[in-house]
């Protein structure tokens, strides 16, 4: 045991050791409350004494969440060395972490970007203070958990930091941005950029779905503003164009070859890659299970995506028939008019003109007939079991009920469990008889739970995943398909629509004409031809002057529609 005015320790309780310093988990004298003091040794005590204050001065200054705090500078009771007295981290540092096997082919994603972030937080606080820390290593990061239940990572051990010049030390965070660019987006227009840039898909191909919903990003939307994402709800991508389906990739390390002879060293070595192989396994199934969750989330998405456009094309379909109805209608009326004008021989321009585009009208509305007919082949698509369900989603893959990566987390603890034994039984150096068969008896294990797994995972996981990505490509290739069919029809009737609109301006523009053309005709007569009786004669003023007032009729119908034509 050794002390000082308020901190005591026992030499055995070892955290970390380092050339010219040792750690140990301390205890307050009058609390009992847990801390991590450094206690230098002689070889500390050759340094010059510029450099063994540094680190004092340095800790005092620094006053950060993701840097190790300094609670009080003692002498140690007995030889009056100095004694840093600092936070206790009681889940060791980031090499430990590393360490662990089910991290031996990295870690994960969002606690690398954890990592990422508060080292970065961490070192940029030495920068205000004009710091360089010079020995950053995961044995100096050392790890805590916050009060929200996630990693903290801080920095420590000072020993070696230098102060810098101000105009050197304002730069210093340049080792970073090439890497997080894709993270500070400011604006929907640059998120867009930066995902043709890993996805050679370009902006104005790109859509996005949003817990199973269509989203539309406003090109000056502003980053933050985006919904919140997580692993398990992210914003998908969908190119509007067919590209190559390539999946989550994966590799499939190759299991160690076991010798049969008895070696601890060798053996914890085995334990140790099997452990980590194993935890991949387990990690890498999460992942594929994961990664068919949102496929089958996605393909939802995209189901009710299509069916919104299939709605909006079949009712631009409805207007584009009622305006070639209404159009119609309207010329085969006025062109009876002209054939009763025509037998005066008035107005034959006007009259052939109303004849032809009425003509125009029909052929549109004839080939109105197929584009119906794709119209109805496209709605059967939705029907049950039909090509554009998710149906296939339930039937190919694995699901959640499968209990596949929970199997390998059993057989995973199972193989933990030997390594650790194993690394206990290495350190023993030589077992007793007993334990010696023990352990034989739990590598035998070892090899049949780590089988096992990689059977598992191979055999279910892997394979079942293969071929749900072959699926899902198949039905993205009628998906984009049938959602092109749509847009072509989207097209075909905005442009018929435009066109009816642009002939029924025309024949507007004609009729306002046409009642004034009558007026001298029917108030001053029709000039008497040889071969018209009177009769004949009073009846067709009678019937211009109704003609007239039916065509004013139609001008003033068609005005009222006219609201119609323009929208």
């Amino acid at each position: 045991m050794q002390s000082t005015a308020n901190y005591l320790w026992m030499m055995s309780d070892l955290l970390g050791q380092g050339a010219t310093a040792n750690v140990y988990r301390g205890r307050h004298k009058k609390t009992g409350d847990l801390y991590a003091v450094k206690v230098f040794n002689n070889l500390s005590f050759l340094r010059p004494l510029d450099v063994q204050m540094r680190e004092f001065e340095v800790l005092k200054k620094l006053n950060h969440k993701n840097i190790v705090k300094l609670f009080a500078v003692e002498e140690e009771s007995n030889t009056r060395h100095k004694v840093l007295v600092m936070e206790y981290c009681p889940c060791g540092s980031l090499y430990t972490v590393l360490e662990e096997p089910t991290n031996a082919y990295g870690l994960p994603e969002d606690e690398f970007l954890i990592v990422l972030q508060d080292v970065v937080a961490g070192m940029n606080h030495l920068r205000e203070y004009g710091i360089v820390h010079r020995d950053i290593k995961p044995g100096n990061i050392m790890r805590v958990i916050g009060e929200d239940g996630r990693s903290v990572y801080k920095l420590t051990d000072f020993g070696a930091v230098k102060r810098v010049c101000s105009h050197l030390h304002a730069n210093a965070k340049i080792i970073l941005c090439p890497f997080i660019h894709i993270f500070s987006a400011s604006r929907a227009n640059l998120f867009q950029e930066l995902l043709f840039r890993r996805t050679n898909i370009t902006p104005s191909h790109q859509d996005f779905l949003y817990e199973g919903r269509h989203l539309v990003l406003d090109p000056n939307r502003q980053a933050q503003t985006f919904p919140k994402t997580s692993r398990e709800n992210p914003i998908m991508l969908l190119s509007r164009d067919t590209v190559n389906t390539v999946g989550l990739l994966f590799e499939d390390p190759s299991p160690p070859k076991v010798q049969p002879r008895y070696d601890l060293d060798l053996d914890a070595s085995y334990a140790k890659t099997f452990a980590g192989d194993v935890g991949y396994l387990w990690k890498t199934s999460d992942s594929l299970l994961l990664y068919q969750e949102l496929v089958r989330k996605g393909v939802r998405g995209l189901i009710e995506l299509i069916r919104g456009e299939y709605s909006e094309t079949a009712h631009k379909k409805t207007e584009v028939v009622h305006m070639c109805n209404y159009c119609s209608q309207t010329l085969e009326r006025t062109e009876q008019l002209c054939e009763v004008l025509m037998q005066g021989n008035l107005l034959s321009a006007e009259c052939d003109e109303i004849r032809d585009t009425r003509k125009k009208v029909m052929r549109l509305s004839s080939s109105l007939g197929s584009m119906e007919q794709t119209l109805q082949d496209i709605s059967s698509m939705f029907l049950p079991g039909a090509s554009l369900t998710d149906t296939w989603t339930q039937q190919v893959g694995t699901h959640p009920e499968d209990r596949n990566v929970e199997k390998i987390k059993v057989l995973l603890d199972a193989i933990s469990s030997i390594y650790q034994q194993f690394k206990k039984d290495k350190a023993e150096r030589r077992l007793p008889y007993n334990e010696e068969q023990i352990h034989k008896f739990d590598k035998q294990k070892l090899v049949l739970h780590a089988t096992k797994a990689r059977a598992l995972f191979t055999d279910e996981c892997a394979m079942k995943y293969r071929l749900f990505i072959s699926k899902s490509e198949e039905w993205m290739k009628k998906f984009h398909h049938v959602r092109k069919h749509l847009l072509t029809l989207t097209g075909q009737f905005s442009s018929m629509e435009q066109e009816v609109t642009l002939l029924m301006q025309r024949v507007y523009k004609l009729l306002e004409l046409l009642p004034q053309k009558m007026v001298p005709m029917t108030s001053g007569g029709i000039k008497p031809q040889a071969y018209l009786s009177p009769n004949t004669l009073v009846e067709m003023t009678l019937g211009m002057k109704k003609l007239k007032e039916e065509m004013e009729g139609v001008v003033k119908e068609l005005a009222e529609n006219n609201l119609f034509l323009e929208r």
